[in-house]
């Protein structure tokens, strides 16, 4: 079946179509051929953020941060982790000497929409890989168009299990931790805070990363001795949750969980504050809020109410390696203020396709996956990291934190508290929560 693809208004061809059209030089050997391969001396890059929905903070700041990386890339600015990043194949001139330009979407926080954008920059812009997105509902819709396209995506904030899991694909890479990650790095630090006969009540946003977190921090959290009172699923559209925390006051919990993240989250803990919950005294113990994934960007929209409650976060602009230090002054110069989690996992995707493209000497997304499956690096915050061949998830040390109790200053608001080791968070490759789904083969399209 052909494929109509086009770059800056010219139209391409994948196959003999209807009216016997000949396939451009370039895609005559099959071998070679793969979708908007560069013919000139710019290569497009595709940033689908959401820019309007409940995670349009989020996406606002990973936006920042391609731009960022675009501008390394190009040997603009100062070269940010360019000059910390263990590969030192980036010479700042582009990409194999092809400057980097960028088109951009708005994934409304929707898949459909998602989808219909990142579609959109492949076909009519020419984009050979795709990156963003702070939902993953949203990851795993443009994860398999980039599958079925025939281009590397390069997620952004994507934390269910099921991006690597049972939805994973060839063609699809994350640096982002997952919620088995999480729960893994954050039940120990609530069971020696706050005890092992702990009663949790959840309350999860209804899509595929809420149901993985639930599932993650439940089964972590349980086995070390709590018990789970109630599980209850909220709209992703949802900004009142008054009627779904009223019935927490009639129960024995003595720990809300809020499965819920960007805007849900704001709203759902200040709410729960406004209830009174964390003045509550049940069970003969303080009643306790847990937020399982963190950003900076969250505990600035709920306040005061993140002081002393715990959750886990992929990365924290307070780190200091050589690659977060640089990073965080590059970006702060730019922008007048620190780094989000968000911003650090795009800015880093970016580099990687990079590198990886670099150091396959080709832009074949087949060869650019080869490049990254396996691959070990550092100098990129967090420490060593590996992308693992098996499931193209990134392995490396994950972080728990804590919300301040005094902040020095607006953006001073969570304090790491542990530094989980890589190995506590790894699992094998079929474990239970990530079954059901394969790689299959890496598509190059055309």
């Amino acid at each position: 079946m052909s494929k109509l693809l086009t770059r800056r208004g010219l139209l391409k061809t994948g196959a003999i179509g209807s009216a016997g059209l000949a396939m451009p030089t370039i895609f005559t050997s099959a071998a070679h051929a793969f979708t908007n391969a560069p013919t000139g001396g710019s290569v497009t890059l595709g940033f689908n953020v959401p820019q309007s929905g409940p995670y349009a903070d989020e996406g606002a700041d990973e936006l920042r941060a391609f731009q960022l990386a675009v501008e390394h890339l190009n040997g603009d600015g100062d070269g940010g982790m360019l000059q910390t990043f263990s590969s030192k194949v980036l010479e700042g001139n582009g990409i194999l000497g092809k400057k980097v330009e960028y088109v951009t979407g708005d994934t409304q926080t929707k898949s459909d929409a998602a989808r219909a954008s990142a579609k959109s920059m492949i076909e009519k812009d020419g984009a050979i890989m795709i990156s963003g997105g702070s939902s993953s509902g949203v990851a795993v819709a443009v994860q398999g168009l980039c599958q079925e396209a025939g281009v590397i995506f390069m997620s952004g904030l994507t934390h269910s299990n099921d991006t690597t899991g049972k939805d994973k694909k060839a063609n699809g890479f994350r640096h982002f931790f997952n919620a088995y990650m999480s729960g893994a790095a954050l039940a120990p630090v609530l069971a020696k805070n706050y005890g092992t006969d702990r009663k949790a009540y959840h309350l999860t946003a209804d899509y595929t990363w809420g149901w993985t977190q639930e599932e993650s921090i439940k089964a972590a959290t349980e086995a070390l001795g709590w018990t789970t009172v109630n599980t209850v699923r909220t709209p992703l559209a949802a900004t009142d949750f008054s009627s779904y925390i009223t019935p927490i006051l009639q129960t024995d919990a003595d720990v809300l969980i809020l499965n819920h993240y960007g805007g849900n989250m704001v709203n759902s803990l200040t709410q729960a504050v406004q209830f009174g919950l964390r003045d509550k005294v049940v069970n003969g113990k303080q009643f306790e809020i847990v937020v399982p994934l963190y950003s900076r960007l969250m505990a600035r929209g709920a306040g005061e109410n993140v002081k002393g409650i715990y959750g886990s976060t992929n990365w924290h602009w307070s780190l200091q390696d050589e690659g977060t230090k640089a990073f965080v002054k590059s970006f702060g110069t730019k922008y007048g203020f620190p780094p989000s989690q968000a911003a650090h996992t795009c800015y880093v995707q970016t580099l990687l396709y990079a590198d990886a493209v670099a150091r396959a000497k080709s832009f074949n997304p087949c060869d650019v996956g080869a490049a990254l499956e396996g691959y070990e690096f550092d100098g990129l915050g967090n420490g060593k990291t590996l992308y693992r061949a098996a499931d193209h998830q990134c392995f490396k040390d994950v972080l728990v934190v804590r919300g301040k109790e005094n902040p020095q200053s607006e953006f001073d608001l969570l304090e790491v508290v542990e530094v989980t080791p890589v190995d506590q968070v790894t699992y094998a490759p079929d474990h239970p929560m990530f079954a059901g789904g394969s790689l299959g083969a890496c598509n190059p399209g055309a």
